[in-house]
């Protein structure tokens, strides 16, 4: 955002890296909260050990993640944040349907938090579900420093859930470290704009090698957040039935058998796990290209005979269905079959990073190389606008060298120091046709043109399709109590093709019509949805809160390069003239 921007340049200089004499950031702990009670948040910079390396990274109450907090449905806590980090801040409470003023975002609902200031949040939690608080300046520095934390709602309704025998609240995210630390972020603008920071350590809960322990016979409830900046997980638990419950904001319409559960950022998934004999499983992140380890189960074969164990059990094999969504089901032809009332496109203009200064060029495809043109175009295979590179007159020369075609390897976990320019290209998972890769980018197929954009050279954008509307600026108004049937359209008609977390705030919740023209098979409510290269999306937005609120994809790096608008809800609908 301009005013993220406007606010680091005047701080000047370069964010601090050195972890010495810093707290070492601790684990986060579980905070139980009841209706009217107060937290003290607080932001400040801690070492964190990430294998062999050192880091200095932010944290909430000094953990990483943040303090997970649990509380009730239809409850409200007082949080009170003190900011003792590296620049100004707020905190929004992603996926809460809560009063606008507490929202988070700088310049709209409250006035930036400054180093040393604090702010009093007052909120309220309507819906069960699973949820997550960050800060709204700068996210791809922040979120990527550690300033994330989860917020578990408990139903009021009491067989809401199916039983289970334990829970894991996880935070899936990566990143990306050089030469032993964090790689550098410029305070005045953001970097690796056009595919998104992503990182080459993957991190659970916060730690590089996370271990938990259960029993043979029970049921493991999995909390999953995706809070990378850019990063889409594919988790799979091979060795156990997996079981999908619940999503974003809730229970599914019916819980189903699943092999694995895709979250993009920002993205919440709810999975029950059967864990029916002993031994040792490996929670993975699995690419069409590669499969990323990402914790450790240990089964034991201690009894776990107890009554509510053998109930879970027995439980896994129903697959609950959910009355609300199940009604919502009954009133979704009519929209299915409408036109949309809203129609968004989702694009991208490229400024060319790797133009020539003078002499004769060829124009080739960053992320397959082998696609050169002597003019101007876009790549066949995956659509993105071919760069300038430099070229020589002499024969056999490889016109596509001059972009370094390589990925981060988040595979090997050890090799902290190494820079990721040293790190071996493999073949690129960029693809727009069937099969699990289907319009998702799994890495960075563009290493040295994707550090090198910026805000100022790419430029992501959101434009309104919708018949009539205004050609400047998204002028979005709606009164309390509307539904909206919003069209995303993944565009190729861009200069960079690439999927998106479409992120509404809380405004309201949506659930998904269809996608592709394909009906949704199974609702949740939600509140971000990944829109894949491509790919067309039919959402139906439930509007029930006023205010002035935002919309954004949530690649913190296509955010802050301008993929994002706000929009009003009125309580009352306009008077006539």
């Amino acid at each position: 955002m301009q005013h993220d921007r406007e606010m680091l340049e005047t701080a000047g200089g370069a964010f601090p890296t050195d972890p010495s004499g810093l707290p070492e950031a601790t684990g986060p702990a579980l905070l139980e909260l009841g209706d009217g009670d107060v937290l003290e948040l607080r932001v400040g910079a801690v070492a964190k050990h990430l294998g062999d390396a050192t880091v200095r990274m932010l944290g909430y109450n000094g953990s990483i993640p943040g303090p997970t907090l649990k509380v009730g449905q239809g409850s409200e806590i007082v949080v009170h944040v003190v900011n003792e980090g590296d620049l100004d801040t707020t905190v929004h409470w992603h996926g809460l349907r809560l009063e606008n003023r507490y929202d988070g975002v700088p310049h709209e609902t409250q006035a930036p938090i400054p180093v040393g200031g604090e702010f009093t949040y007052r909120i309220q939690f309507p819906d069960a579900g699973l949820y997550w608080y960050h800060p709204h300046i700068r996210e791809d520095y922040t979120q990527e420093m550690g300033l994330y934390g989860n917020i578990l709602v408990v139903p009021a309704e009491r067989d809401y859930w199916p039983p289970a025998d334990r829970d894991l609240v996880l935070t899936l995210d990566d990143i990306l470290l050089e030469d032993g630390k964090v790689a550098p972020f410029s305070p005045s603008e953001t970097t690796y704009a056009a595919m998104g920071r992503f990182g080459n350590l993957m991190l659970v809960g916060g730690q590089t090698h996370y271990h938990a322990a259960a029993r043979a016979g029970e049921v493991l409830r999995l909390w999953l957040t995706n809070t990378a900046n850019t990063r889409v997980f594919n988790v799979r638990l091979p060795g156990a039935r997996m079981k999908l419950v619940g999503g974003d904001s809730g229970r599914m319409e019916r819980a189903e058998f699943v092999e694995e559960v895709l979250l993009a950022p920002s993205e919440r998934a709810v999975v029950d796990v059967l864990l029916d004999r002993p031994g040792e499983l490996t929670l993975e992140h699995r690419t069409p290209d590669r499969v990323y380890p990402l914790a450790t189960v240990s089964v034991t074969d201690e009894p776990a005979a107890t009554s509510a164990t053998v109930s879970a059990a027995r439980e896994f094999e129903v697959l609950q269905e959910a009355p609300e969504l199940a009604a919502e089901r009954r009133s979704l032809e009519a929209w299915s079959a409408a036109a949309p009332d809203k129609t968004l496109a989702l694009v991208a203009e490229m400024d060319d990073p790797t133009a020539a200064a003078g002499g004769p060029v060829v124009y080739a495809c960053p992320m397959h190389p082998e696609v050169t043109s002597d003019q101007p175009d876009r790549c066949p295979k995956c659509g993105m606008k071919l760069l300038a590179t430099q070229t020589t007159t002499e024969p056999g020369t490889d016109h596509g060298a001059g972009m370094h075609h390589g990925g981060h390897d988040p595979a090997d976990q050890h090799s902290h120091g190494a820079d990721v320019d040293d790190h071996a290209g493999h073949e690129s998972s960029h693809s727009h046709g069937s099969g699990a890769a289907a319009g998702i980018e799994w890495e960075d197929d563009m290493v040295a043109v994707n550090r090198q954009t910026t805000a100022a050279t790419m430029h992501w954008m959101f434009v309104d399709r919708t018949p009539g509307a205004a050609k400047t600026a998204i002028d979005w108004r709606f009164t309390l109590g509307d539904r909206v049937k919003i069209r995303l359209v993944n565009e190729m008609d861009s200069d960079h093709p690439m999927h998106h977390p479409f992120h509404l705030h809380g405004a309201g919740r949506f659930l998904v019509l269809a996608r592709d023209g394909q009906v949704e098979p199974n609702l949740v409510w939600k509140d971000t949805v990944l829109v894949r290269t491509g790919q067309t999306v039919d959402i139906l937005f439930d509007v029930s809160n006023p205010g002035l609120w935002m919309a954004h994809c949530h690649i913190a790096e296509h955010m802050q390069s301008g993929m994002m608008f706000s929009f009003t809800v009125a309580r009352q609908p306009a008077a006539s003239p």
